[in-house]
């Protein structure tokens, strides 16, 4: 049975589909892919049917990622039962994760992504792009490949 890893940001359009095409392509690179199912959701529903931000699907597509999620928003009634590990990429996802969770089980699959980083431990949580320059698609690129790379080395099949 396959592992199911969820990533969650606010909108669903930036980081958390980003972390779930970064996810993937090391899932693929690694031919790990049969052992494990990626999905992403916002706690917020602005964006629910929506391609990723064109900005974002810009920036990953020069790393041989592609975005091809659409938005939703996540279901607490259906995705903490569904999923293993649920991944908020800031504080106040996890935050907002950790008040749907209806029991303890639930708040045991809940995990900061910026938790799994081996060399950008600085940071705290992946920072919203949205309002910013190329920059932030970057560093938010950055901190998620090594965040994925680190995940994959502690996660069980």
């Amino acid at each position: 049975m396959k592992k199911k890893l969820l990533f969650v940001c606010l909108g669903n359009i930036c980081r958390s589909p980003s972390a779930e095409a970064v996810m993937n392509g090391f899932l693929k690179i690694n031919m790990l892919d049969e052992y494990f199912e990626c999905d992403s959701a916002g706690t917020g529903g602005w964006h629910v049917g929506e391609r990723a931000d064109s900005r974002m699907r810009t920036h990953a597509a020069k790393r041989d990622y592609d975005l091809t999620s659409i938005a939703r928003q996540f279901n607490p009634n259906r995705d903490f039962d569904e999923f293993d590990i649920i991944l908020g990429m800031d504080t106040q996802n996890v935050s907002d994760l950790e008040g749907m969770a209806r029991n303890k089980n639930d708040l045991d699959k809940i995990k900061s992504m910026t938790d799994f980083c081996t060399r950008y431990t600085h940071y705290h949580s992946v920072p919203d792009p949205y309002y910013g320059g190329a920059d932030g698609f970057e560093l938010v690129l950055d901190i998620l490949e090594d965040a994925c790379e680190g995940l994959l080395k502690q996660i069980d099949r």
